[in-house]
């Protein structure tokens, strides 16, 4: 394998194992790394603590000129993730004017996480989700559960299947309270300009992580949600 997706995709791969990025794996599950399965932890304190979310990636020989198709494996019940089709609403993923060549792998899944943990009821495309977490989150986070993995019942049996590579497992985090300044904006429902904020241009924000990643090392600081 030579072409150029496939080499900025061992690229992706080798940053995602090198950063460890907390409560984020993926992998390849194909030979031409085309194909990709990934599983996502809901951040502390936030709608999504303590589950576990599955997705499938799938690349195309385009990358990184065009985005990758990002699908759930079981369609959680999110104000931002289309209950039919089981694709997150964010922006770069949904618009190809707003994707940068400069975005890798660990961009998507990073905002994929941020996106979990913080809906946005506002103009959503799973109308239901909103309305259930405008009215009561608590049975909101409730209906949730039922559509995802609860992170205490993660044994060997659940694990990723085996493929090309090792899964990883994420050991690191960074302070919440930056991260989610960060990040918040992303979290796209489907139509509006005005909800469709883009993503920081350029690979800048993994330079920031690795300061908020230090910190986090020196004061040692539970995340904690604004």
């Amino acid at each position: 394998m030579s072409g150029s997706a496939y080499r900025l995709l061992q690229r992706d791969f080798h940053e995602l194992r090198e950063n460890n990025y907390k409560g984020i794996t993926g992998r390849p599950v194909s030979e031409d790394m085309m194909e990709w399965e990934a599983e996502i932890e809901g951040l502390q304190n936030s709608v999504c603590q303590d589950l576990v979310f599955q997705l499938t990636i799938h690349f195309t020989s385009e990358y990184n000129h065009i985005p990758p198709v990002v699908k759930f494996i079981t369609i959680p019940f999110h104000p931002n993730v289309d209950p039919h089709t089981g694709q997150p609403c964010i922006s770069f993923l949904d618009d190809l004017m707003m994707w940068n060549t400069n975005y890798t792998l660990s961009n998507i899944l990073l905002a994929l996480q941020v996106m979990l943990s913080n809906p946005v009821p506002e103009n959503p495309v799973n109308l239901e989700a909103a309305r259930i977490l405008t009215e009561s989150e608590c049975l909101y986070r409730a209906i949730l559960k039922v559509f995802s993995r609860p992170l205490q019942m993660k044994d060997d049996s659940q694990k990723l299947p085996e493929g090309p590579h090792k899964p990883m497992r994420s050991i690191k985090g960074v302070l919440f309270s930056d991260y989610y300044q960060t990040w918040s904006g992303i979290a796209t429902s489907t139509a509006t300009e005005y909800y469709r904020t883009p993503l920081l241009k350029g690979p800048k924000f993994i330079g920031q992580y690795y300061k908020w990643k230090k910190m986090d090392l020196q004061h040692h600081k539970e995340w904690n949600l604004k």
